[in-house]
């Protein structure tokens, strides 16, 4: 089957973000594909078809990949969503425990983006939009694995951008802030606590729980996905949100030791 409809895969679309954002892009005109590492236990979601994914293992990438191409013709938009959360001191994850995180967050998002280039390439056309944070580009003390997946995430992005720009295919950056998709409830705890940041975990809890009241919209994201996936002059990133443009802009304005102490005294730290 071949359609004359733009096409886009959207990866962890079963719930969150990647579920708003496979909605907006039916409703925008796509056919899309979401993914989930268990496609016939998600509820029926209108415009989208669902296709078996774990970004970590590459057989599933490549086969998804397959189905996506064979049964729509082609692709024409990849959004790099699924991800796991991990909250902890960074001394309290194991090496495999840091490796984990970092083959879904990252790895997944590059098995993704070689497995559609190809495709891409060769029809001088696409967009890979990769779902980052504005913990890509601020610091996160008691999230550093994620932050750093984030960091990574921004780094490979933007350097990608720039080398696929000759064969007419983009890749571009959403920046989402706190949004409301149970992250907080739903992240990996580290695997090995340790008593001497007990107490200032214990601070974290309260602090993430006070900063997910009144989050975001995944709908807000989703609108941000469709207009890097649609706008004729794409930007190379897109700060999501009204909270997620005003904590790109500190960043880049704020004196770096007034921006350290502002991360510190909103996180409660000591010193």
């Amino acid at each position: 089957m071949t359609t004359i409809r733009p096409v886009a895969v959207v990866t962890g679309a079963s719930s969150g973000i990647g579920k708003a954002a496979a909605v907006a892009l039916a409703e925008a005109g796509f056919e899309v594909a979401g993914t989930s590492r268990n496609a016939a236990k998600v509820p029926p979601l209108h415009g989208v078809t669902f296709i078996d994914l774990d970004v970590a293992d590459d057989a599933s990438v490549a086969a998804a990949v397959a189905e996506a191409t064979e049964r729509f013709g082609h692709i024409d938009v990849l959004v790099n969503n699924a991800g796991v959360g991990s909250v902890g001191a960074a001394e309290e994850s194991s090496l495999a425990q840091a490796r984990h995180i970092f083959d879904v967050n990252v790895f997944g998002a590059i098995r993704m983006t070689k497995a559609v280039l190809p495709h891409m390439r060769a029809r001088r056309s696409g967009r890979i939009v990769n779902v980052s944070s504005v913990l890509g580009v601020i610091p996160a003390p008691y999230m550093a694995l994620y932050a750093a997946s984030k960091h990574a995430i921004e780094g490979y992005s933007e350097s990608l951008d720039h080398e696929l720009r000759q064969h007419g295919v983009r890749s571009l950056l959403v920046q989402p802030a706190f949004t409301d998709t149970g992250f907080e409830v739903n992240s990996v705890p580290a695997d090995t606590p340790l008593a001497a940041y007990a107490q200032q975990r214990h601070i974290f809890d309260e602090v993430t729980a006070a900063a997910f009241k009144g989050s975001d919209d995944p709908a807000a994201v989703a609108k941000a996905i469709v207009a890097a996936a649609t706008d004729p002059k794409p930007k190379p990133r897109y700060a999501a949100t009204p909270t997620a443009r005003r904590v790109s802009t500190l960043r880049r304005i704020v004196p770096t030791r007034a921006f350290d102490r502002q991360v510190r005294k909103l996180n409660r730290l000591p010193g």
